[in-house]
């Protein structure tokens, strides 16, 4: 009776379980891999519209700017929209439309992106727009003068060549009012270290059109600060922070020291206040930008009840196909595998055979089960009557032995010289039967010694033919050897010449009289052929699979006149084996037989 396997240890059991988790796991991958991923995107794709937002309001930040109207910031508009992608429309604050990037008459969206107005921007971009400032780029009546900027370019040539005898490494960059700035090596802002020699003042001084501006500057604040109770009498390089202009000045507020905090920030309002007045007619108009899908906050990705939905349900149908076909799949292959344990499990003396169903690796188990299973019936017949022909072999010799013993002992028969001849020989047969018992023991048992040399085909198939030639004249069979150049072998010469005895013995017992055997050797490529040819009486297509198996005769009456003991072949095959060789036999039934040995040539052949 079978053992029963527990259900959690059961091949089926396991393929569901594992088909499951793998769906499981592959679904909730994947769910989660695309949640991630359209997140992710999303915030790309957001950050980079944003970023885009970002210069468009600083584009057209600067061209209000720079000039006092809007008449040509359509060009501008389209080129931005070619660029970013999308739509891009300025209007005025009552919506009235300035520059479109989309075809007329196509509708707004419902809220503006940004206000467009340089002089009060609260955007940080790298184009120059501050927060809570004023657009850099508005200069207004700071704009120096062609002769300006050529003597303050001289004044910062000077300064520059003096930072360098001072071993102070800067560079000139240059403010939207056209005034030199001579700055830190990497451009990045006033050099903050300024050696005494290089201190002449030169260069900060503001200049006719700075200081024209900063006294009008000064009167558009004086009612405020008047207003304000602030001291309206303040040096105009205190007004230095207009938009334009880099020269260094006193701090603004070190002026107000004693005025307190309260004091300067309404200094400072009074000042904003002036300088937008100021600057307002050298600027644009205020305008709305709308950005076509811009402008949105951040969106974070999350499925609706309807789509989780879906999602449940689509893993739900994954896991049902996948354990609906895990299931078809597993019953198939469990099915031959219980025929094949049911079969396993028979008795020794039972040799079943499993169906082959299928032609998969399952298949391939069951074909090769039958396989095992016929050798194994083979072996159990071939064991049964080798048993048999032992004892036949042993029991004859023995028998004659004890039989003449038994009559000598009697005194039926004297014990002369011919009984003890007799005697003789039978030992030696019974001798011979078991020391080849022994050669095939040690084969079987990989414990056969070889002591290899190298061997000349020539004097080996001499040495055999020599041995053989008195059998050969008793039976009026010719003796030959042929040899194809001298080939060499590197093999045990003993062994060798035993192995070819035996080919020779048994061609000799199977060819009659006026016959020829032939003993050839030649080189065929790295291996050496020796074959043994008889013109003898051939063996049948059914018995030449046979010839090496042990105790086996061409005649079944075991007549030690026509046959020998049956193992000489056999031992044939294992020398040659032994030697890394091969061992054949071809026969036609009435025309002889050729039996060859093919050997690993030796390293002088």
């Amino acid at each position: 009776m079978s053992e029963r396997i527990p259900l959690r240890k059961r091949l089926l059991v396991r393929l569901l379980i594992a088909s499951g988790l793998i769906a499981v796991c592959s679904v909730a991958a994947t769910a989660w891999l695309a949640v991630a991923t359209t997140t992710r995107a999303l915030r790309e794709e957001q950050g980079q519209a944003l970023a885009a937002d970002m210069e468009v309001l600083a584009e057209l930040s600067g061209y209000a700017a720079t000039h006092r109207d809007w008449s040509g910031v359509a060009a501008t508009v389209r080129e931005l929209s070619a660029q970013t992608g999308r739509r891009i429309a300025l209007t005025t604050p009552d919506r009235r439309t300035i520059a479109d990037s989309a075809p007329p008459g196509t509708s707004l969206p419902p809220t503006a992106a940004a206000t467009v107005d340089p002089l009060r921007t609260d955007t940080s971009t790298e184009r120059g727009a501050q927060r809570g400032g004023t657009d850099p780029r508005v200069v207004g009546p700071y704009r120096l003068t062609t002769a300006e900027r050529t003597k303050l370019d001289l004044l910062a040539r000077k300064r520059q060549s003096c930072f360098a005898r001072n071993g102070v490494e800067t560079t000139l960059t240059r403010t939207p009012s056209g005034r030199p700035v001579v700055a830190d090596a990497d451009g990045t802002g006033e050099t903050a270290y300024v050696p005494d020699e290089c201190a002449d003042g030169l260069l900060n001084t503001p200049t006719r059109t700075e200081q024209k501006a900063l006294t009008e500057l000064h009167t558009l604040a004086r009612g405020c600060l008047t207003r304000a109770g602030v001291n309206p009498r303040l040096p105009l390089a205190l007004w230095n922070a207009q938009p334009g202009t880099a020269f260094q000045s006193p701090s603004f507020a070190s002026g107000y020291d004693k005025t307190g905090v309260k004091d300067m920030q309404q200094a400072e309002s009074c000042l904003d206040e002036a300088r937008r007045a100021q600057l307002d007619p050298y600027t644009a108009p205020v305008a709305e930008l709308f950005l076509g899908g811009g402008g949105s906050p951040a969106v974070r990705f999350d499925m609706s009840p309807g789509n989780k939905a879906k999602v449940v349900g689509t893993a739900g149908l994954v896991l049902a196909v996948t354990v609906a076909v895990t299931a078809v799949v597993a019953t198939r292959l469990v099915r031959p595998l219980r025929a094949l344990t049911a079969a396993a499990q028979q008795p020794p003396d039972r040799h079943v055979r499993v169906p082959v169903t299928t032609r998969d690796e399952t298949g391939i188990l069951a074909a090769a089960f039958n396989d095992l299973t016929e050798r194994r019936e083979r072996l159990e017949a071939q064991r049964k009557a080798m048993v048999s022909d032992i004892a036949h072999e042993l029991r004859s010799p023995l028998t004659n032995i004890r039989g003449w013993l038994e009559v000598t002992r009697d005194g039926v028969v004297d014990p002369d010289p011919a009984l003890l001849a007799a005697l003789h020989e039978e030992a030696v047969v019974l001798q011979r039967v078991i020391d080849d018992l022994r050669d095939l023991a040690d084969a079987d048992a990989g414990t056969l010694r070889l002591y290899r040399e190298p061997v000349r085909c020539d004097e080996l198939l001499h040495q055999v033919a020599a041995a053989h030639h008195v059998a050969a004249d008793a039976a009026g069979v010719e003796l030959r050897t042929d040899i194809d150049r001298t080939p060499w072998l590197d093999a045990d010469p003993v062994r060798m010449r035993q192995a070819l005895g035996n080919l020779v013995s048994n061609a000799l017992r199977h060819t009659p009289a006026g016959g020829t055997v032939t003993l050839t050797a030649r080189q065929d490529g790295d291996e050496i052929l020796i074959e043994v040819t008889d013109t003898g009486t051939g063996i049948t297509p059914e018995e030449l699979p046979y010839v090496f198996d042990r105790f086996w005769r061409a005649e079944k009456s075991r007549s030690r006149r026509t046959g020998g003991s049956g193992l000489g072949l056999p031992i044939v095959r294992h020398l040659t084996a032994a030697h890394g060789g091969t061992a054949e036999a071809a026969s036609e039934p009435g025309k002889g037989s050729v039996f060859t040995l093919r050997l690993p040539g030796g390293p002088t052949s």
